[in-house]
């Protein structure tokens, strides 16, 4: 009892010298909690943590909507891209053991290593790959790996396909594709999976224990959250959808708890229990930045004391009023989440959420002025009266359905329709025809089998068979040559993520 009464005097005298009154914790609490209402967020996992202590680490809401299970701090979440800076982490330890080197050419490790050019998959380094300057699109490729069987290796041998979007090293352009390539690269210089290396090197030794890396080991951790996608302001609960084959890029799932861990030890320069498990000047390679970008003069308004942004390796990078800010976001299927450090502070954060709202940067600006003694603004309040009415993808799907021809046919009998068609990104796919109904199938992603409708002429609108997280309403329409022959079909998917238009579809027969 003696002891404990002791602890608890120098816990309230450590957080007053700091200026971190247990009111204070439940001011920032009751800020988060009101946001989430406010928001229309089911449920939330939010953990702060201030000089190597966890200064507030707590769950918000329920599992799944609808439902009063209570979400607390070891509640699993998918963390998405997040997962990029333990693979650049462990890029980082593989150098530090002599293993590999970041200026290494890609093709040391993976030889059939192809992009959209010869010169630019021989000069390709592991430092290309992981801080989004190939040349590559934001999101392009996606389509490869979203819900179909592809394995990681065969994503990577599907890259060749994807087309130049900016000059090599003369731009930014977020790409998924290059860290399911680094993870690659990891198991060929480790003699282990990425995941595998991940869990001995960081999972371990942090006590991460709950964390994991495939939806396939939910039912044995339990106590996870559900994904929801929001349709008309309501919160829809959907299925986890397995991302194994992009583990690299954003496969971990974990809780709150666990990922302060990973705060602190980032915040402690690599450093757990006296074990120096991230070289900190390795470290500090990662968190400078390799690829930076214009800041906009709206994004200076917007959020003032921000001077620069760029991308590290496997970090976004940014100021703010002097403070670096080492930061990172993931998007999920119904799942978004981001990490926050603040090395000068001493201070992190991590937001986890079971839906695709973006409450995370107003509630982590919110935190941060708290912390560093800024006026304090309602970041929450500003954020949603600035959310437009209507977003690109929806604007997009606005002016399709505007643009329809009634009354209209089609030029040919279904029967000329359907067939086998080929994609060199996806392999085959098929159109097959149903007593009066046309069908769209894919041999490598039979999730995204859909029945379609006749929308005007020659395109036909898709009824997906499933409920998919990134899209939703779309078209295909037919091509056909001057002899009247059924040569291809293009997608029309409007999205900002999955891109089908990437898709060259051409009959087989």
């Amino acid at each position: 009892m003696k002891y404990s009464i002791v602890l608890l005097f120098y816990l309230l005298f450590f957080f007053q010298q700091q200026g971190f009154t247990q009111p204070k914790v439940k001011e920032i609490e009751k800020y988060i909690e009101k946001a989430r209402k406010d928001w229309g967020i089911p449920g939330m996992s939010v953990a702060i943590v201030k000089d190597g202590e966890v200064f507030s680490n707590r769950g918000y809401g329920v599992l799944k909507e609808g439902e009063n299970q209570q979400v607390d701090e070891q509640t699993l979440f998918a963390i998405a891209s997040n997962t990029k800076a333990f693979i650049a982490s462990s890029i980082g330890v593989l150098q530090d053991e002599g293993k590999l080197n970041l200026a290494d050419k890609v093709q040391k490790y993976i030889p059939g290593f192809q992009l959209y050019d010869s010169y630019v998959s021989n000069e390709t380094t592991i430092a290309d790959l992981l801080c989004h300057r190939v040349g590559l699109g934001t999101y392009s490729g996606d389509v490869i790996w979203y819900k179909t069987n592809f394995t990681a290796q065969e994503v990577v041998e599907k890259v060749r396909f994807v087309p130049q979007d900016y000059g090599f090293r003369n731009g930014y352009g977020y790409s998924n594709l290059m860290f399911i390539t680094a993870g690659e690269v990891i198991r060929a210089a480790a003699g282990v999976t990425c995941n595998q290396f991940v869990k001995e090197r960081f999972f371990q030794p942090l006590g991460m224990n709950r964390t994991i890396t495939s939806t396939n080991d939910l039912n044995l951790k339990g106590n996870f959250a559900t994904p929801h996608k929001p349709i008309n302001e309501i919160n829809q609960s959907i299925d986890w959808v397995n991302w194994d084959n992009m583990g690299a890029a954003g496969g971990i799932i974990s809780s709150s708890e666990d990922m302060a861990k990973w705060l602190i030890f980032q915040l402690n320069s690599g450093v757990w229990e006296n074990d120096t498990i991230l070289n900190p000047s390795i470290q500090n390679i990662l968190w400078t930045p390799h690829n930076n970008y214009i800041v906009s003069l709206n994004s200076k308004k917007s959020t003032p004391g921000t001077n620069y942004k760029g991308y590290g390796l496997g970090w976004g990078t940014s100021d703010y009023f002097g403070n670096r800010l080492i930061t990172h976001g993931g998007g999920y299927d119904g799942m978004y989440s981001q990490v926050v450090l603040v090395p000068e502070q001493g201070l992190g954060i991590v937001i986890l959420t079971n839906t695709m709202k973006s409450i995370a940067t107003p509630l982590r600006n919110y935190i941060i002025n708290a912390f560093i003694e800024k006026d304090v603004q309602d970041w929450s309040k500003e954020a949603l009266e600035k959310l437009p009415s209507q977003n690109s993808m929806q604007r997009r799907i606005v002016a399709q359905k505007t643009a329809r021809v009634m009354d209209t046919k089609p030029s040919f009998e279904l029967s000329e329709f359907s067939g086998d068609y080929h994609t060199d990104m996806l392999g085959p796919i098929h159109i097959v025809q149903e007593n009066n109904q046309l069908l769209l199938k894919f041999d490598n992603a039979p999730d995204l089998s859909a029945k379609l409708e006749h929308w005007h002429y020659d395109t036909w609108e898709i009824k997906w068979d499933k409920v998919h997280a990134w899209f939703d309403f779309g078209t295909i329409q037919f091509h056909h040559d001057n002899n009247m022959k059924v040569t291809g079909f293009e997608f029309d998917v409007p999205n900002n993520d999955i891109f089908f238009d990437e898709l060259k579809v051409t009959k087989s027969n």
